[in-house]
């Protein structure tokens, strides 16, 4: 049996300049062994022609440049998001639209239960849709006052739990001097719970039991689910503890052959020590795979702009908000990137605020000073607020972006009329400013914040559409060519993995996403509908319609 197969197409999108459009590609041992017409391929030698995507388009694998496996897991919560949502196993959930219907859906959920003090947890909450009516304990304990309840908001930065969940926490008691627990006219907790150093254990108690940032087994198999769903073959998890038995399972788990994802799993700063971080990410760089990328680090500067919790430079929120939480010290900020940049780690910083952007901007500065490195490739993650100014500082500084695109349909409105104004939110998400200023740019669904669906994201950056219909930013919208860039080579740059996926052509990984229609030829406001066959990943075939 021949050891080559040859697959044809209707069209083969290469992302390689010097040969863009092929009909056929040769794989052989799960790399691609060239690209061209059947003609030029035969002369690799004896071949298995395989026609079967013959009526299909191939591009490169998507590359999710900022997700979070641990969207497998929470599908086994109860969801409570504003937006109707396909799960793993391809069922739509409708979206719940008001309180009352949260209330409701958890009261459904708290009636299947048989043990009468197991948690009740549910997670996409966004108070932002209800007037931004902030969800209250009193709310909560209407669903059970024996029980802890909790609920993990949309933008995982916050959350909000019932009596019970505080009562065993330790928290329900006057006298809490924490801006991370607002407190109530009657001087005990609200209920709402902002970052991680008080979310984390509190959420012990309401049946976030592991590593919120974390899937289990079952959990990793289903966000690989949701990847063939969307054509992502490579996806980041990009906040994760990382203990031991953790990479032991899912070093286990990517390495079965019907493991259809290469995941690459940054070690969040959350913890432990600055010194602890860099020795671990260390440790854990010597025990990658080539389904499991590891000895990345994640910094988590801020919180979310709709909750509120994002550092903002002057003059703040436009609803007059005060301003977000630092979810990091700066000198801890500083030494890690000092570290980091010392010892060759890659590191991602989460800044959703522009102060944040401008911290984290000075930091790298004085790091780059006493370290110089000149293909660091440090990447802004979300980077939402960054304005021109900062873009030239991040170009010279030789940093990426990765620009969270799915805002403007999401959550653009709340931002126009709510968090920061018309003026900073038809700027929000800037990619046509990236690209000018020469910042390697990817864009990115945050999954779970808003589901994994790179062809969304490009159709989101494309048009920048919120949901109510209307263009928020028109001079920020880029092509339908920089976007599909942007979610394959583009995002694989960040990962410094442009040398290995992103692109089709001879010695990269045979990773394709299989497309019912050309994305290239669709009219642009249709770019979120081309449909998902599957993927091939490694060369191996996963079709989403029999996962």
């Amino acid at each position: 049996m021949a050891d080559i197969t040859i697959y044809s197409a209707r069209k083969i999108i290469t992302m390689n300049p010097a040969r863009p459009f092929v009909t056929h590609v040769a794989v052989r041992e799960g790399r691609i062994l060239g690209v061209g017409s059947l003609e030029e391929l035969q002369g690799w030698g004896a071949y298995e022609l395989d026609e079967r995507f013959n009526d299909k388009v191939i591009m490169p694998g998507l590359v999710e440049g900022h997700s979070h496996a641990m969207e497998g897991t929470l599908w086994r919560y109860t969801y409570v998001g504003f937006f109707d949502r396909m799960d793993p196993d391809g069922k739509k959930w409708s979206g719940a639209k008001d309180i009352e219907a949260v209330i409701q859906r958890l009261s459904e959920a708290n009636d299947a239960l048989d043990d009468p003090e197991a948690p009740l947890p549910g997670w996409s909450l966004d108070p932002i849709y209800f007037n931004n009516e902030r969800v209250s304990r009193e709310q909560l304990d209407r669903v059970s006052t024996t029980r802890p309840v909790g609920i993990l908001h949309a933008s995982g930065h916050i959350m909000n739990v019932n009596s019970k969940a505080l009562e065993m926490a330790g928290l329900l008691k006057p006298g809490l001097n924490n801006p991370g627990i607002p407190l109530g006219a009657d001087g005990l907790p609200t209920g709402e719970l902002k970052g991680p150093d008080v979310m984390t254990p509190v959420g012990l108690h309401v049946g976030f039991d592991r590593d919120m940032l974390a899937a289990d087994e079952r959990g990793l198999i289903d966000f690989a689910k949701l990847c063939v769903r969307s054509g992502v073959t490579t996806a980041t998890d990009l906040a994760a503890r990382l203990p031991d038995e953790a990479v032991s399972m899912m070093t286990k788990v990517t390495a079965r052959d019907n493991f259809p994802a290469r995941i690459v799993s940054l070690r969040f700063h959350h913890g432990v020590t600055p010194e602890e971080l860099i020795d671990h990410a260390k440790l854990l760089k010597t025990k990658s795979s080539d389904r499991l990328r590891l000895g990345m680090i994640k910094i988590v500067v801020d919180g979310s702009i709709q909750g509120f919790s994002a550092r903002l430079r002057w003059p703040g929120y436009y609803n007059g908000a005060t301003n977000g939480l630092w979810y990091i010290a700066p000198e801890h900020l500083r030494f890690i990137l000092n570290a980091a940049l010392r010892d060759g780690l890659h590191v991602h910083t989460h800044t959703n605020g522009d102060e944040a952007t401008e911290l984290v901007l000075d930091c790298m500065e004085e790091g780059l000073l006493a370290h110089p490195s000149p293909d660091h490739r440090f990447t802004l993650q979300h980077c939402q607020l960054a304005d021109r100014a900062q873009f030239r500082r991040m170009a010279k500084l030789g940093m990426c972006v990765n620009l969270f695109a799915n805002h403007h349909f999401y959550w653009g409105d709340e931002h126009y009329n709510l968090t920061v104004g018309p003026e900073r939110a038809t700027r929000m998400n800037a990619c046509a400013s990236a690209l000018e200023h020469g910042v390697p740019m990817a864009i990115h669904s945050d999954a779970p914040i808003t589901p994994l669906g790179p062809l969304f994201t490009a159709w989101a950056a494309v048009n920048r559409l919120t949901v109510s219909g209307r263009t928020q930013g028109e001079a920020e919208k880029i092509s339908v060519a920089d976007a599909l860039y942007a979610i394959t080579l583009g995002a694989a740059y960040t990962l410094k993995l442009d040398g290995e996926v992103g692109s089709i052509e001879t010695g990269k990984c045979a990773d394709f996403a299989i497309l019912e229609d050309d994305p290239e030829s669709v009219d642009p406001g249709d770019l979120k509908d081309v449909g998902v066959w599957g993927t091939v990943q490694g060369g191996r075939i996963f079709q989403a319609s029999a996962l």
